[in-house]
């Protein structure tokens, strides 16, 4: 039985059409420069993000390492962040094991905190008993937010406010492309402002390696350090450069079905008994709800051939992506009552 695999969107498969621009791409040495497909990737974000330069790295954690580190002295620098934002709850504790960095989290209704929560939480500058505020970072698409999007006039005024207090800006875009396709702005009206942001290839593009941290040309000259720091520096890596250069020229308008395919997975859970989720709170391709125990949903649903995670001991988060079309998701909805069932029977008998 095939599976239905909705865990991640980054269970996306190299297309033929990828696969053929790969196996077509012209390389070159990336670290002296010289893999022409790796430079057009950078030239290409950095455009697009609407910053002077761009890096490509091997993944979107590794963006927010390096961009966390070009921003915060270690020793006691702290950033501002989401409580449940990727470098808290994904990332292996790296932001203090590489980066050096303190976290400060904030809680949010779908991820999404505002100027005031910022300004609450910075540190007194002339105390020093206490770490120091360095650094605000916003994730666009929030992931465990449910993939909600950053509205503009919300982005702008916590970038203000952290300018009005001598802040750096981090943005964290692994589904920035997402919220382009969702709310017709522009990926570099989103990321400009920011000193850093990144963009990930392997999410619902469809890439099967690789992201781009874009900047000032000064900070991703120092970017290049920490790639080559932290083992991140490779050679013809034009091959999988070209994948994300197919990406941005096939697969972004295409995010568009994924939101559908989302929207119609959450109305249909919201029908399953003994589940809770509201529908007009999934804005893009992810759809978080609640069970009473989801490692149980999670094990009932893979023997019907359904893969979706357990984000908790409540949570399941299912992810669309061009993996997965309408059939599919109808699937996952027709095999959900009986597997919600099954896990209620099973705790009755207990």
């Amino acid at each position: 039985m095939e599976v239905v695999n909705l865990r991640s969107d980054t269970q996306t498969r190299p297309t033929a059409g990828m696969r053929r621009a790969m196996a077509a791409a012209e390389v070159g040495d990336e670290q002296r420069f010289l893999d022409p497909t790796v430079n057009a990737l950078q030239e290409r974000v950095a455009e697009l993000l609407g910053h002077e330069a761009a890096l490509f790295l091997p993944t979107g954690t590794m963006c927010n390492g390096i961009g966390y580190r070009l921003h915060v002295r270690p020793g006691g620098d702290e950033v501002i962040l989401h409580e449940r934002a990727h470098p808290i709850i994904a990332e292996s504790g790296g932001p203090a094991a590489l980066s050096g960095a303190m976290l400060r989290p904030l809680q949010a209704e779908g991820g999404i905190f505002d100027a005031a929560q910022v300004e609450a939480a910075l540190r007194d500058p002339l105390d020093r008993h206490q770490p120091r505020s360095r650094l605000v970072s916003v994730e666009q698409t929030t992931n465990m937010g449910g993939g909600r999007v950053w509205p503009l006039e919300t982005i702008a005024s916590v970038l203000d406010k952290a300018r009005e207090h001598g802040l750096r800006t981090h943005l964290d875009g692994a589904r920035l492309l997402n919220a382009v396709v969702a709310a017709g702005v522009s990926a570099s009206d989103y990321a400009s402002r920011f000193d850093t942001a990144w963009i990930d290839f392997t999410k619902g593009l469809g890439a099967p390696v690789g992201a781009a941290l874009a900047g000032s040309r000064e900070l991703i000259d120092e970017a290049w350090r920490y790639k080559q720091m932290w083992g991140g520096a490779m050679r013809q890596s034009g091959i999988v450069a070209a994948a994300g250069i197919y990406a941005l020229d096939h697969n972004v308008e295409r995010l568009a079905e994924d939101h559908e395919n989302a929207r119609l997975l959450a109305d249909g859970l919201a029908g399953v008994e003994g589940l809770t989720i509201d529908p007009e709170m999934v804005e893009t391709n992810i759809v978080i709800f609640e069970v009473e125990d989801a490692p149980a949903l999670e094990a009932a649903l893979l023997e019907r051939g359904i893969d979706i995670g357990a984000a908790g001991r409540r949570l399941m988060r299912a992810v669309t992506h061009f993996d997965v079309d309408r059939s599919g998701v109808e699937r996952a909805l027709a095999a959900m009552p009986e597997a919600v069932a099954r896990i209620g029977r099973v705790t009755a008998a207990r």
